[in-house]
């Protein structure tokens, strides 16, 4: 049986947050009854930066939600009403100091749509300059920059593990770098 948003009869709102919201619906098709918990999310931005050496630029930082450092290219989270490339733009500078003369949008992708909305843009940053960073008062990055042959070594080792950052470097792949 599927079950669609034509057939959400109640929403509870159980969190709103500043990062997430968390509501559960309840579903009815010919009185069979489901339930679907929704973590709501107003999207995010990865970047793939290339120098102009063509060095992936990533950053090691600690996330809280796992308790370790993680190896990641440079994202964040979209504002509400904000659009993508803005957010992008702003990402990258803030951590990583860089800012990028060419940009292109390489694809759109969502993070866990087995229960979460959040969508992600992934975008090519080229012909980088450095400015400096401009880290939020809780954020703390350290730039790392890699051969594309360097940074898939660490996914095969482990080293990386971040799903969004496995999608970028794989899109930067099929660009022959």
């Amino acid at each position: 049986m599927l079950f669609t948003k034509d057939h959400c009869v109640s929403t509870e709102r159980i969190w709103e947050g500043a990062i997430i919201n968390l509501r559960v619906d309840t579903l009815n098709v010919d009185n069979t009854v489901a339930t679907r918990e929704v973590v709501e999310h107003n999207g995010g931005v990865v970047i793939a930066g290339l120098t102009n050496e063509k060095k992936v630029i990533l950053v090691k930082q600690y996330r809280y939600s796992v308790d370790r450092e993680l190896i990641e290219l440079p994202a964040g989270r979209i504002e509400a009403g904000e659009d993508p490339f803005p957010a992008a733009q702003r990402e990258l500078t803030e951590e990583t100091g860089y800012l990028a003369e060419n940009w292109q949008e390489l694809s759109r992708m969502y993070s866990a749509p087995g229960f979460c909305n959040e969508i992600i843009y992934i975008y090519l940053a080229e012909n980088l300059t450095y400015k400096g960073k401009n880290l939020d008062f809780d954020e703390e990055t350290e730039v790392i920059e890699l051969s594309l042959s360097e940074a898939w070594a660490m996914v095969h080792n482990g080293q990386i593990q971040d799903a969004k950052t496995i999608a970028g470097l794989g899109l930067l792949s099929q660009r022959a770098y």
